[in-house]
């Protein structure tokens, strides 16, 4: 040992190292024990063993539990005739209505408010459309709630059973075969005479006269949509005082007012006057394009120059 400190001083030092590295390793051996195995951990109380036995079952039992309430479900609704005037909470939660919505009902109907109709209730606040289509076919509103008005409205508008009488008297006898009206001279109340023809096509007839300037062939009846065709042979014209038009002197805007002149043929007209000057002939609007040979015969009683 005393020959170490005739060493060099770097040698010392690697000497020292050695030692110090010798020492821990001899340290870390007797630590681990003598067989040089880590030790053993020491065994379980059987104390603890029984109380984590338990903490486990109980963990498990819960769990079980708990996939138990998971498993229940949402609420089952149901479908039941229902007035949503009188229909109480417990009824309308069973509709599958939120508890907020229910609370809505009762404040409107604490309100005075009154379901007169099931659409009403689609007002609703909150009400989907899915809902709303669902519940509908349920919905049975009590007349309790109709306006009192309504029944002395009823009352005063039923007729007696004299004015019932005198009513079923009142409709034109219709015309027999053979028998035929007049378009020049005939009114509504004639042309409901005629099978086939009510109010509706009564004033169709005179509206559509009118637009035309008269009737000149009983067939431009068929012009109106949806005319019975059999009911034509029991019209005729009569005597025709058509309403002409005056092609050289109306406007574009008063003449597109007839139904058989369109927007771009009383355009073509009044560029041709403008180019050509005075029109003394339908003949002449075989010349533009607008007009087809069917317009032109269909126009020509309505014209003058």
């Amino acid at each position: 040992m005393k020959e170490i400190f005739y060493f060099p001083k770097s040698d010392r030092k690697v000497i020292f190292a050695l030692l110090c590295i010798a020492a821990a390793a001899m340290l870390l051996i007797y630590g681990l024990g003598e067989n040089g195995h880590s030790p053993q951990p020491p065994a379980p109380d059987s104390s603890a063993i029984a109380g984590s036995s338990v903490h486990n079952n109980t963990y498990t039992r819960k769990r079980q539990t708990q996939n138990i309430v998971y498993n229940e479900g949402l609420p089952q609704y149901e479908l039941f005739y229902f007035d949503p005037n009188t229909a109480d909470s417990t009824a309308l939660l069973r509709l599958g209505l939120n508890p907020w919505q229910v609370k809505n009902i009762y404040r409107y109907r604490a309100r005075g408010g009154v379901y007169r109709k099931p659409s009403d209730f689609a007002r609703l606040y909150g009400l989907t459309a899915k809902q709303y289509r669902k519940l509908e076919p349920y919905i049975q509103i009590s007349d309790d709630y109709r306006p009192a008005s309504e029944l002395v409205e009823n009352a005063m508008s039923r007729p007696s059973d004299q004015e019932r009488h005198n009513h079923k008297t009142d409709y034109p006898k219709k015309l027999k075969p053979g028998e035929r009206v007049q378009l020049s001279i005939a009114d509504t109340s004639a042309f409901k005479r005629v099978p086939g023809i009510g109010s509706y096509f009564a004033r169709r007839i005179v509206e559509y006269g009118q637009w035309l300037g008269g009737y000149h062939d009983v067939a431009q009846l068929m012009e109106i949509e949806d005319f019975p065709e059999e009911a034509l042979d029991y019209f005729e014209t009569g005597t025709t005082n058509l309403r002409r038009l005056n092609i050289n002197r109306l406007s574009i805007t008063a003449m597109r007012r007839h139904p058989y002149i369109t927007f771009f043929q009383a355009r073509a007209i009044a560029d041709y006057r403008r180019l050509k000057g005075r029109i003394s002939s339908i003949d002449e609007l075989k010349l533009l394009k607008e007009f087809k040979p069917s317009d032109i015969e269909r126009l020509r009683p309505y014209l003058e120059y």
